[in-house]
């Protein structure tokens, strides 16, 4: 089945990284007496690059440099522009292979990715993000590629929050939800699964074993968030503040685009640093599909429930509740210490989603987990070009010799 291309508005939200674009080439202008008379602010660490800069400027023509400055700050505004022109042109759709639902509730359906049977794996992605990442394209599915092993992938699909969805807690997509598929599972299969949880569901996958620990065969948490105070504590607080709770609590659902602003954040100049990239690649080489592929996924996320943003937000981030203890599902804190099965630790060493020091975290909070460290980034590690060797193949080797020996 092909999903056709809709009219792209991507890289969400577009007029964010314009403007960052924009602002961060007029304020090179702008700065640029400052820094060539040696009077620019720097942090600490960049002070003796910067009196080098200032050296290095001072030698140069004024008008000559100001004009190389402008004309380099108008030559990467194109080339932005350029490439979310591209993007949004590319012919790429995405062909998505049916898959036989086996269970559904409200909005949260249980695909099987093979019904003929296997040792059972219990697959938890995201909330905020479409599931469709851990099977994205024909070559780039790690559910596929376990599938390939003799295992059987479930994997969890939250999809947009329904009317009802809405009102759900953390508690609710736990102990209500996701304790569902378990069930759905454990009746499909009679055989406990392994949880394999990515990114936040990671965290959910998590709260489920340790609730349902006698039916759960072991545990994978793949780029799992843990401490959430290892990078930038202080904008991370901001969230707790009573003023942010109460913006939080009133909405009724956290809008994509505003989710996308928050990870943006985190590096500002990443998107409209790889869109620059994107217009310099051939249209019909097989990476360029590749990378339409990625950034369709990324721009396709869903709305927040405002009860779980709330959670998240100003619970995990501003409060950081997982480490202190006080993360709570159905009123038992969720506390990994308590959990006795057999675990691995994915720990991606380019992570710009989950800083590994949040990650490194949980390993040391889990009683003696294995642990996989690849070469790898939060997104490249399950669907990049080297997903196979970084992930894929590593995992399906773990997830066989757990369920083999159970």
């Amino acid at each position: 089945m092909t999903v056709a291309p809709t009219a792209r508005r991507g890289p969400r939200p577009l007029p964010l990284h314009l403007a960052t674009s924009w602002l961060v080439s007029t304020s090179s202008l702008a700065a640029l007496p400052f820094a060539r008379s040696g009077s620019l602010p720097w942090t600490p660490s960049l002070a003796d690059a910067g009196a080098a800069l200032a050296r290095d400027l001072a030698r140069a023509d004024p008008e000559a440099l100001s004009h190389a400055v402008a004309t380099e700050a108008e030559r990467r505004l194109r080339e932005l522009v350029d490439g979310v022109g591209s993007y949004h042109r590319h012919g790429y759709a995405r062909r998505a292979a049916r898959v036989r639902e086996a269970w559904r509730a409200g909005t949260t359906r249980l695909l099987d990715y093979r019904p003929r049977g296997g040792a059972p794996i219990l697959v938890v992605p995201s909330l905020i993000n479409r599931a469709y990442i851990l099977d994205l394209a024909p070559g780039r599915s790690l559910l596929r590629a376990l599938a390939r092993r003799g295992l059987r992938p479930f994997l969890v699909d939250w999809d947009a929050p329904g009317e009802v969805e809405r009102r759900f807690t953390l508690t609710d997509y736990v102990a209500g939800r996701l304790e569902g598929t378990l069930d759905a599972v454990l009746a499909a299969t009679g055989r406990r699964p392994i949880v394999v949880g990515y990114c936040m569901g990671g965290l959910l996958a998590l709260a489920l074993a340790l609730r349902r620990a006698g039916d759960v065969a072991g545990l994978a948490l793949l780029a799992t968030p843990w401490d959430f105070h290892q990078e930038a504590p202080a904008f991370a607080r901001l969230f707790a503040l009573p003023g942010a709770r109460a913006a939080l609590r009133a909405l009724d659902v956290l809008p994509v685009d505003m989710i996308q602003t928050l990870l943006a954040g985190s590096d500002p100049l990443q998107v409209p640093g790889k869109m620059r990239a994107f217009a310099r690649l051939d249209p019909e080489a097989p990476e360029t599909a590749v990378f339409v592929a990625l950034e369709d996924w990324l721009n396709d996320g869903v709305p927040l429930a405002g009860p779980v943003a709330e959670e998240c937000l100003a619970g995990w981030y501003g409060d950081n509740e997982p480490v202190r203890g006080t993360w709570r599902i159905a009123g038992a804190p969720v506390e990994p210490a308590a959990w006795t099965g057999r675990t691995l630790v994915v720990v991606p060493a380019r992570d710009r989603i989950v800083p590994p020091a949040s990650a490194e975290a949980l390993v040391a909070a889990l009683p003696g987990p294995d642990v996989l460290r690849p070469a790898a980034g939060h997104v490249g590690m399950v669907a990049g070009r080297n997903a196979e060797v970084t992930l894929w193949r590593p995992l399906g080797d773990w997830l066989v010799r757990l369920q083999t020996s159970s």
